[in-house]
């Protein structure tokens, strides 16, 4: 097994709800991309976003996830769109096993419709935002993933099992 656990996949698709329970299982260490980014900034991605641009963001989100990779023993949940970026693409697979938690663009709207804070549901059709991100990433996200894991209203625990199997 590789020595960290990556998770990939669409805002929604339970990157943080399993790798927190993938790492007490595993004893592992457990980091979110997205929460690291927010607590070493002191604001939110919303309001990161609103500043610097989804490009900014995007700087910020490469540099940690570079950061965290660089450990061992940990099970990181990426956003959404950290796939987007060649660098990160390369840094991710080259540290860990890349599970991708795969599930439907109505599953995920299901799931996050009254989030406010995802800057980029905040769309006339979210919806079909989900979609098109879907379709935009999912190539990225089958070009890294080790594993791919399907996701849907199964229990958590059926998922990590799923997990455990694929490692």
């Amino acid at each position: 097994m590789k020595k960290n656990i990556i998770l990939v996949g669409l805002m929604g698709a339970g990157k943080s709800t399993v790798g927190r329970h993938l790492a007490k299982r595993l004893q592992m260490d457990f980091y979110d991309s997205d929460a690291v980014i927010e607590q070493r900034n002191g604001v939110s991605i919303a309001t990161i976003f609103d500043i610097e641009g989804e490009k900014g963001f995007r700087t910020r989100e490469e540099q940690i996830i570079k950061e965290l990779c660089d450990k061992d023993n940990v099970i990181l949940a990426t956003g959404g769109g950290s796939v987007l970026s060649e660098n990160t693409r390369k840094v991710i697979q080259a540290s860990g096993h890349v599970i991708y938690l795969c599930t439907s663009a109505e599953l995920l709207y299901a799931r996050i419709r009254h989030d406010k804070s995802r800057p980029l549901m905040q769309t006339k059709n979210p919806l079909q935002t989900l979609r098109n991100l879907l379709k935009v990433r999912e190539s990225y996200y089958l070009e890294v993933a080790d594993s791919v894991i399907k996701t849907g209203q199964q229990r958590i625990n059926v998922v990590i099992n799923r997990i455990l199997r694929s490692l």
